[in-house]
This record gives C-alpha cells, sequence and structure tokens, in this order.
C-alpha cells in the first residue's frame, strides 16, 4: 500500500516538473499586466493584440499552409514507400528500415542544417519550396512507421488473392489494401501535421525572407523580450498539439478496442 501511494507521488512529481512552466505560460497568458513577475487580473486582451499582429498572421497562414501540404504530400509518399518496403525481400526490408530511422535519429540541427546545404548547392532561393521540402523530408519516415504495421497485420497472400480473382494491381490496392491499412495513414497524417506545425529548428534553417512559421515567430519576438502575445501564442500553439495527440491517442485506443 505504501509502495502504491509512493509511485503515485513520484508519477506526480514527476508530471508537475514537466508542465508546471506550460502551467505558468498558460496562466500568464490571461494576466492584465504587461509583467510576468506579478498578476494584476484576468484579460483576453492579448489574445484580441494577437490577433490584430499582422507578422503573426502572417506566421500562422504560411505554418498552416505548410503543415497541410507537407503532410498530405509525405502521407502519399509514406504510404506507397510503406507498401513498397512490405513486398520487398527481407534484407531489402532491414536496409529500408535502418535508411529511414536515419531522419528520426539524427540531431535535428544536423537534418536542417544538412538541408540547407543542399538547397544551396542545389541553388535553391530559401522561402516557402525549401521549407515545404524540408517538412516533408522529416514527416515521411514517421508516416512509414504508422503505416507499416498495418501492412504486416494483413494476411500475407491477400494482395494476389485479389488479383487472382481478376484485380487489375492498382485496384487490388485500392479496394482491398488501402480499406486495411487506413487507420495508419490517418494516424500517419496526423502526426506529419503536428510534427510540422511545432517544428522549428529545421525551419529555422531553411526559411527564407518573408516565409516563417509560428516557432520562428515566437523566436524573433523573444529576442526581443518576453512579452504577453507570446505567452498567448504558446498556448494556442499548445492547445493546437494538445488537442491533435489526444485524436490520435483516441483513435489508436477505438483501434485496439475493434
Amino acid at each position: 500500500m505504501v509502495m502504491k501511494w509512493l509511485k503515485r507521488i513520484y508519477a506526480g512529481l514527476i508530471f508537475i516538473f514537466l508542465y508546471a512552466p506550460i502551467a505558468v505560460l498558460v496562466v500568464f497568458s490571461f494576466n492584465d499586466a504587461k509583467s510576468t513577475a506579478k498578476w494584476e487580473g484576468f484579460t483576453f486582451k492579448w489574445y484580441r493584440t494577437l490577433l490584430e499582429n499582422d507578422y503573426i498572421m502572417k506566421s500562422l497562414y504560411y505554418t498552416i499552409l505548410i503543415a497541410v501540404i507537407a503532410s498530405l504530400l509525405a502521407t502519399v509518399i509514406g504510404t506507397f514507400a510503406a507498401f513498397g518496403i512490405h513486398y520487398a525481400k527481407q534484407w531489402r526490408q532491414k536496409l529500408m528500415m535502418n535508411i529511414n530511422s536515419i531522419p528520426i535519429l539524427n540531431p535535428d540541427i544536423v537534418t536542417g542544417i544538412s538541408l540547407m546545404t543542399l538547397f544551396l548547392w542545389m541553388g535553391l532561393e530559401r522561402g516557402f519550396i525549401t521549407m515545404l521540402l524540408a517538412h516533408m523530408t522529416f514527416c515521411i519516415p514517421y508516416v512509414i512507421l504508422s503505416v507499416l504495421p498495418k501492412m504486416k497485420q494483413m494476411p500475407a497472400d491477400v494482395l494476389e488473392a485479389a488479383m487472382d480473382l481478376g484485380a487489375t494491381p492498382w485496384m487490388a490496392f485500392k479496394k482491398v489494401i488501402l480499406p486495411e491499412i487506413s487507420p495508419g495513414i490517418i494516424s500517419g497524417a496526423l502526426i506529419a501535421f503536428t510534427l510540422s506545425i511545432d517544428d522549428f529548428v529545421i525551419s529555422f534553417f531553411t526559411a527564407g525572407n518573408g516565409v516563417t512559421n509560428l516557432s520562428i515567430a515566437i523566436y524573433s519576438m523573444a529576442r526581443r523580450g518576453i512579452k504577453p502575445e507570446i505567452n498567448a501564442l504558446s498556448t494556442l500553439m499548445f492547445l493546437t498539439i494538445l488537442i491533435l495527440l489526444l485524436a490520435i491517442n483516441k483513435r489508436s485506443s477505438n483501434i485496439e478496442e475493434l
């Protein structure tokens, strides 16, 4: 009994340590004072000020646009990549999965600098296209990892069975494979969207003049001093990521129950 309570207290302390800074940020986003040192009353004015900030609104536009396009393209590419890996020979599967793990394990700063160097070598001016390509690059491996387990759960000969019954390879994929792996595709798309919205390091090295996302906007604003608008913006980003993660976990739980 004592050990059970000690475990709960220990777990509670860990969560307090992790989320106390975020809780302070959320609380002071409603503080009437500009200073974060004291509380002077409840207000929504910093959220109104945030919505009237053209720089923030432009950053929000590029953040959502890049996240939507990058997650969609990464989902399509990652799904077909997972399909190809699944039906490849065993040694090729291991090789491709090891290659797929490199962008995940690689430090973000190394990935960001590498992509920036590649784009400069290719003669691409940093901007919307380079940031979009960068986001697709680090999203695709996560889509593959989401779709591939669903591929492995299917019967091994389901594709051949569909084609034996007269289906073309594309029809077999569309009518048989796609419905079976759709939960993994949706989960991969949500993860890719979440990662794209949240990214800072890689975006920082691949963004160009006139194109920025919310993470870079917060960093630029914080360099001139912490303002209440930063707290409000960070709160909105935290809530967005939290809702997406809850949606992913809820969907995963429903799939496991089925």
